[in-house]
Formats: C-alpha cells, structure tokens, sequence
C-alpha cells in the first residue's frame, strides 16, 4: 500500500508492507487494552472520612425518649450536617494488566487501523541534531498542522523529545514504548522507518514479520 512520507521537506509517497499487522482491527481487545491504560493512569486518592474519623462528640446530644425529636446518638451521624460520609471512596489501586500477547494484538490491530485510515506517515527525521522547535512546527506545517499527533522514534532521542514536547497534542514515544492507547488517541502516526521496523518485530505477525526482509518500509 502507498503511505505518506516526508523527508527534508518534502511530503511524498512510499511503498510499505501492510501484511505483518494483518489488516483487521480486533476492536474488542483494543478496547480492553484502552480501558486497562486509562484505569492504570487512576491515581486512586480520592478519600471520604466516615463517622469515626469526623471532629465531634461522641455524646448523645439528648435523651432518647420525651424530647419531642427524633433520637440521635451522637453528633457525628451521616444524617447530620457535619457528619460522616457513608461509604466514601477510600484511597485504591485500580490498575490491571492484560496478558501480554493481547496487548500486542492490541497494538497491531491499532496500527492495522491507523494504515487503514491513512494516517501513517513514515518519516526521516535525521536533521535533529540539536533540540529545535522551529524545524519541529515546521515538519508538522508541512504535515497539515495534527490536531494531534504522535512521533515515534525506533531509538529514544533526546533532541527529538525536547523539539517537540511544547506542541500541544503531540507527544514523542519510542516502538518500544508505543502502546494501543497511544496509537488511538494520538491522532496522525509520524514514524521513522526504523520505528516501523521495530513495532513489525515486537507485534507484527509471525508469519508475516518472518517473511519481510526489509520491515516494509522502501
């Protein structure tokens, strides 16, 4: 299939092989990989105090019988301005983890479906020698300025990561790193061809990933 490519300026067209992250979307178990992420990021501190941690008395306010009014027990009740909250949230760990294979059938299916909706664009991304936001808003000029996007590195730069973490919306991973949530949230994929590579390696299809000879990419 054809997929955008950009190198030194130059938005153009480029032969990639779809056949290792098989091209259909499990949309079940991206789901579930989703929603595991986005449980995994709870911090979990929300925290309510019950009757026993509120400031008052435990005095009976009055007598139980011939006031007149309802009986209370003491100050702190939950029916009272003041009082104890009934089964509040309490500080909680709310993470879980899929079994590994289904996070990497996850993330294929999530590539399968950004190559779908053509928003790959494999990229050349070798002029950072040094951080510059100036050749980063460029890049993203010249891609039709994402809302959202995500530029995935086949190593860990420094210089990329600090070009581009001031632009809102777009975040630098690694193929290492890459998750489905980042693939599905992250709007256009910008990867370097030896990121591509690396993610036909870690989730790409057996078969298929033994078959390519050069990740796809040409």
């Amino acid at each position: 299939m054809q997929l955008k490519s950009y190198k030194a300026g130059a938005v153009g067209q480029v032969e990639f092989d779809e056949a290792p992250f098989g091209g259909s979307v499990l949309y079940r178990t991206l789901k579930d990989a989703v929603v595991m992420y986005q449980a995994n990021q709870r911090q979990g501190n929300a925290s309510t105090r019950g009757r026993s941690e509120v400031k008052g008395s435990n005095a009976k306010p009055w007598k139980q019988k011939h006031t007149g009014r309802a009986r209370a027990g003491d100050r702190k009740s939950p029916i009272w301005r003041g009082g104890g909250t009934v089964f509040g949230p309490k500080p909680r760990d709310f993470s879980y983890h899929m079994p590994v294979k289904a996070r990497r059938v996850a993330l294929r299916s999530a590539i399968a479906g950004k190559l779908r909706d053509e928003e790959v664009v494999i990229a050349d991304l070798g002029q950072f020698s040094s951080p510059s936001s100036k050749v980063a808003r460029k890049i993203l000029t010249d891609l039709g300025n994402p809302r959202r996007a995500v530029v995935v590195l086949g190593e860990a730069d420094q210089n990329v990561w600090k070009s581009f973490r001031n632009f809102a919306g777009v975040r630098v991973s690694t193929a290492q790193d890459l998750c489905a949530h980042d693939v599905v949230a992250g709007g256009l994929i910008i990867a370097e061809a030896s990121a591509m590579d690396a993610l036909i390696a870690r989730v790409g299809k057996p078969e298929a990933a033994s078959s390519s000879t050069d990740g796809g990419a040409a």
